[in-house]
């Protein structure tokens, strides 16, 4: 079941059919598929052209695998174990200069999106989370105090709604829903 936005959003074919999708097939992703996807990341618009993401994928079954989803809280861990691919995502917290780099994470969140949306147009679904502890993750990964943790990606084909229990199950039935245009664009800041 792909969850596809309606039509009447206006919106691209690519963005219609981008979805935080939890059942996941077994099937793992190729290698060559992996690199598309953190090629597409790779041309992501960002402040300076640092390009300050940096992403640690590993695949089911590796040591760094189960290190990422140590980290993530349980009731992520329950869907996102069975993902075959799990994505540490970081920030590089300064430019090349040292100066701190206020816009690192927006431009990570920019590398995301372009990483799932490359995904979705080859069939590859990803659901990007927050729900992980931080001080696990820095005490697991070692990562420098240079670089922030921004997320954790789960990759994959798309499995069966009917493996996963309640509530991941009916969440992945429920349709899609956005807030309109109207409640996030505004003509003056005193309607924000």
């Amino acid at each position: 079941m792909i969850k596809v936005a309606p039509k009447e959003t206006g919106i691209h074919d690519l963005l219609r059919k981008r979805w935080s999708a939890r059942s996941f097939s077994e099937a793992m992703i190729g290698d060559n598929e992996l690199m598309n996807v953190f090629q597409a990341a790779s041309w992501a618009s960002s402040s300076m052209n640092e390009q300050p993401w940096r992403f640690v994928y590993a695949k089911k079954g590796s040591d760094s695998y189960e290190h990422i989803l140590s980290t993530l809280v349980p009731m992520n861990a329950i869907w996102a174990g069975k993902a075959p691919i799990l994505l540490a995502v970081f920030a590089k917290k300064t430019y090349g200069d040292g100066s701190v780099n206020l816009h690192a994470w927006h431009d990570v969140g920019a590398a995301c999106t372009k990483l799932l949306l490359q995904a979705a147009d080859i069939g590859i679904f990803g659901h990007q989370m927050g729900g992980f502890d931080r001080q696990k993750a820095k005490d697991a990964f070692q990562y420098p105090d240079s670089m922030d943790i921004v997320s954790i990606i789960a990759l994959g084909y798309l499995g069966e709604a009917d493996a996963l229990e309640d509530p991941f199950k009916s969440r992945e039935l429920t349709p899609r829903t956005r807030k309109s245009p109207e409640e996030i664009a505004f003509t003056s800041f005193s309607d924000l």
